[in-house]
């Protein structure tokens, strides 16, 4: 069987939803390709779900008319068809690759079973059935251990805990989240996971999943200490999928690579999101994904002129949640250590010689703000805590306008809660 449509686009996440509704939006026909068996889903709040704040179909994204539920296995480059696992072909004459990305599984000796499959017990965390399948399995009393404390694994932590677990989490760097924030915000969030009763190992190499009768026991340290574990989370980043593209000759580095019209090596294939490697950056975040797919909905409209320069990004975390089974602790009291916290961090957060700082720190009420600025501009910054100032700091730093020379304005973007 073969069908035909103008741009056919594979991957139905966050990227290949927006790029096909868009589409529907410029009047272009598009076929969106996607193989879970869930409706299209907003990944960036898995946490949320698995914390128990929010129901699957809460993080539902509107689907547009055009999505087939199908495994694409191969590109026929020369044909402009792609094949599906259950035989079907479609053509195209425009192809989006949206693939993502994968979870990368540590070489960890125990890993995987004689039949090449995680152990009962051990999870990836990226798909909305790895989710279900966590949520299913936690309850209080449950020994979890986090292995990867980025921003996944800060995420999962955080989750797990407000459902009842002994969570432990290890990390592999000597702070969390190293990658973007700096060592004081990173010392905040610590704090927050330990309040919750999250044990936290920094500067700790995890080399041994230990399983009995196929049910995962125990996670070995590299110094020889054990941790008992009913569940194991692998929380320890994402690669892009770049399989299909590979096997059809594109080009390939870190993701499949792309110009700045999003342009594969063939003409007549584009590549966005988590799998798109753009000026040998591949972002790995829903913000640039989400403005590749408005560029490229533009391009594939007509518009000749729309071009992707590059992201500043912006990464943005809220850990919420319910107290759940964890305690009875009220969720929604200021001081609870169930209630909300806030993160973000944009720019370069660490200093450079000659780069100006300035820092408000606020210990009783765990909150932390702290702006970069370089040659009269802001360059970065990380707030912790409170999050009221984030949207005029993000538009300072994202206009690169020079700042006035006094600290007034400066102080005034950092302390106006309105900024937002």
């Amino acid at each position: 069987m073969t069908s035909n449509a103008r741009v056919v686009v594979i991957g139905a996440g966050l990227a290949g939803v927006r790029l096909a509704r868009r589409l529907g939006e410029l009047g272009v026909p598009a076929l969106l390709v996607g193989e879970e068996e869930h409706p299209p889903y907003n990944r960036v709040l898995l946490a949320e779900v698995l914390a128990g704040r929010y129901a699957p179909e809460v993080i539902a994204l509107p689907a547009p008319d055009g999505l087939v539920r199908a495994r694409v296995t191969a590109i026929d480059r020369a044909a402009r068809t792609v094949s599906c696992a259950d035989g079907t072909r479609i053509g195209y004459g425009t192809l989006v690759l949206a693939t993502g990305s994968n979870p990368v599984l540590p070489p960890l000796r125990g890993l995987f079973t004689e039949d090449h499959e995680l152990p009962e017990g051990v999870h990836a965390f990226r798909t909305l059935d790895d989710c279900l399948g966590l949520a299913k399995a936690v309850r209080p009393g449950v020994r979890a251990v986090v292995i990867g404390g980025g921003l996944l694994g800060v995420s999962a932590a955080r989750a797990l805990a407000v459902r009842g677990p002994q969570v432990v989490l290890a990390q592999q760097a000597e702070r969390l989240m190293e990658r973007q924030l700096d060592p004081n915000a990173s010392r905040l969030v610590h704090r927050h996971l330990t309040d919750l009763g999250v044990e936290v190992h920094t500067e700790c190499r995890v080399r041994d999943v230990r399983s009995l009768g196929g049910a995962v026991r125990s996670v070995e340290l590299a110094d020889g200490y054990a941790l008992d574990a009913d569940l194991v989370v692998l929380a320890c980043g994402v690669h892009p999928r770049t399989g299909l593209a590979e096997a059809a000759g594109l080009a390939v580095r870190k993701g499949v690579v792309v110009d700045d019209e999003l342009r594969t090596s063939d003409p007549d294939i584009h590549a966005l999101g988590d799998c798109a490697q753009h000026d040998g950056t591949v972002y790995g975040l829903a913000a640039p994904a989400l403005e590749q797919a408005d560029v490229l909905a533009e391009l594939l409209a007509g518009d000749a002129t729309a071009r992707y320069t590059g992201t500043r990004s912006l990464t943005r975390l809220t850990l919420t949640g319910t107290a759940g089974t964890a305690g009875t602790a009220d969720p929604t009291a200021p001081d609870s250590p169930f209630g909300p916290f806030d993160l973000a961090a944009f720019g370069e957060t660490e200093a450079r010689p000659g780069d100006d700082v300035v820092q408000l720190a606020d210990a009783t009420r765990g909150t932390y703000r702290k702006v970069v600025v370089r040659d009269d501009r802001l360059v970065g910054g990380v707030l912790v805590g409170e999050l009221g100032t984030v949207g005029a700091l993000a538009r300072a730093w994202e206009g690169a306008e020079p700042l006035p020379l006094d600290d007034g304005p400066l102080l005034h973007l950092l302390t106006n809660d309105g900024g937002s």
